[in-house]
């Protein structure tokens, strides 16, 4: 399932109250800071940290494939009286107007891309919208296998509206060969008059560092540095890394 398709309805409604990760602003204001604006937001969501990044005056642009997240976004911006300029398009396929001293993601959601050939129409994209220097970075990361044990578990939270809402694990499978990693996810919603389940599969394609760094390279970038999340030299072994590529 495509992420456009993944973050609908439900399962975009139920993105802020169930979260268990909030980006730090800091680290993307200094990187727009250093390189200077312009800068672009890959996968920016509901606005974490877009909106943030605009309330101090950066130049900071978004986009997204979903538009029921670019929705949430406009309306969190409008309440908080930011303007925002967001793109509703793939992040494999941009064709934006302009181009860009800084393109980031502010998760690892590039490892929702299915597959490497996805990946490298992502970062040829993410090329040609850089200025020439300018710098991209994009975080990865390798999910843990036999997560089994977590099936049936259930996080709840509530919606603005009083709903109950409810997440859980129903199934995973996983892939070495292919490097992906698919678990069957189930969304639920409650009020004393309804009840909204929906089950979706979310697929997470992984990258060793060296293969990462190829595809960036056959892409016409440059890998800089690769960091642990917390900014040091990422090991060989790291399940998270941070790469920091710019544009040849």
């Amino acid at each position: 399932m495509e992420p456009a398709d993944f973050y609908t309805g439900i399962v975009a409604e139920s993105y802020a109250p169930l979260k268990s990760f909030s980006p730090d602003p800091e680290t993307y204001a200094a990187l727009v800071h250093e390189t200077g604006p312009p800068a672009l937001e890959l996968g920016c969501g509901d606005g974490d940290p877009l909106l943030a990044l605009r309330r101090r005056g950066l130049d900071v642009e978004g986009v997204d494939s979903s538009a029921d997240m670019l929705a949430r976004c406009r309306r969190r911006a409008d309440e908080a009286g930011i303007t925002v300029t967001l793109h509703h398009q793939r992040m494999e396929a941009l064709d934006l107007p302009r181009r860009f001293r800084a393109i980031f993601l502010a998760g690892p959601t590039f490892n929702l891309l299915p597959d490497d050939s996805a990946a490298t129409a992502a970062l040829q994209g993410i090329r040609r919208h850089l200025v020439d220097g300018g710098s991209a970075l994009i975080p990865l990361h390798i999910p843990s296998p036999g997560l089994t044990d977590r099936i049936g578990e259930v996080r709840t939270a509530i919606a603005d509206d009083g709903a109950e809402l409810r997440f859980s694990l129903v199934s995973e499978e996983r892939n070495e060969t292919l490097r992906t990693q698919t678990s069957l996810l189930r969304y639920e919603r409650h009020t004393q008059d309804a009840s909204t389940v929906v089950e979706r599969p979310w697929l997470l394609h992984w990258y060793t560092p060296s293969g990462f760094e190829a595809l960036a390279a056959a892409a016409g970038l440059t890998t800089v540095s690769v960091t642990d999340a917390d900014g040091n030299a990422a090991k060989s072994d790291a399940d998270f890394t941070v790469f920091r590529l710019q544009r040849r």
